[in-house]
């Protein structure tokens, strides 16, 4: 399949609302698009992880088999627990300024390692790269170099949306300019991690 023709179908994929993209998007309100940017290197290597998984043909058999796929269910909604929990309960009321340079900085590792963390314990990730990228592979043509084309080109959409919801949360921030706005944003980010984990936890093969 042509990677140019597939692309479109790729960021409509990405954009598709989850946990990553909501941390895109906090991390945009945040610390700017730049910062949501750097975070989502840790998501595409989670991602990029999948998808070798699945070009050898791994992902089919870790689906199938109802153990891994709770395995990877059960830790995947602790960790966005966690975070909710974290969020929820955080002290941090700070003001969040229209400048970024005037956000306190936070580690830029701990943004990746955030985003790897939620990609790699999402088994519907695996279940995507599963499931849809064999629908377009071409049997006639060498399977390894297609899906190295096909990853490559959805890795890049995942940046596409990052910056979408990167961008999304840097205008978001001009309506949170006050320690009160900075607390319901920790509320609400709480909120929306402890419901992606009931949700994921409600997820079947």
């Amino acid at each position: 399949m042509d990677a140019l023709l597939f692309f479109p179908l790729a960021v409509m994929i990405a954009l598709t609302p989850g946990p990553n993209n909501f941390c895109a998007l906090n991390n945009g309100i945040r610390q700017g698009v730049g910062a949501a940017l750097f975070g989502t290197i840790g998501r595409v290597l989670a991602f990029a992880i999948f998808l070798t998984i699945s070009a050898v043909g791994l992902g089919a058999m870790l689906l199938a088999s109802e153990t891994a796929f709770s395995v990877l269910k059960w830790l995947g909604a602790a960790y966005l627990f966690w975070l909710g929990w974290k969020a929820w309960h955080s002290q941090d009321a700070g003001h969040l300024t229209a400048d970024d340079s005037q956000v306190p900085p936070r580690s830029l590792r701990s943004l990746a390692t955030q985003e790897f963390l939620l990609g790699i314990s999402n088994p519907k990730a695996m279940l995507l790269f599963a499931a849809i990228f064999p629908q377009f592979i071409n049997p006639a043509q060498p399977a390894a170099h297609q899906f190295l084309v096909l990853g490559a080109t959805y890795l890049a959409a995942e940046f596409v949306s990052a910056a979408v919801y990167g961008v999304g949360g840097r205008q978001l921030r001009r309506f949170i300019t006050t320690p009160r706005g900075a607390r319901r944003l920790n509320k609400a980010t709480g909120g929306f991690f402890a419901g992606a984990g009931g949700l994921l936890l409600a997820a079947h093969r």
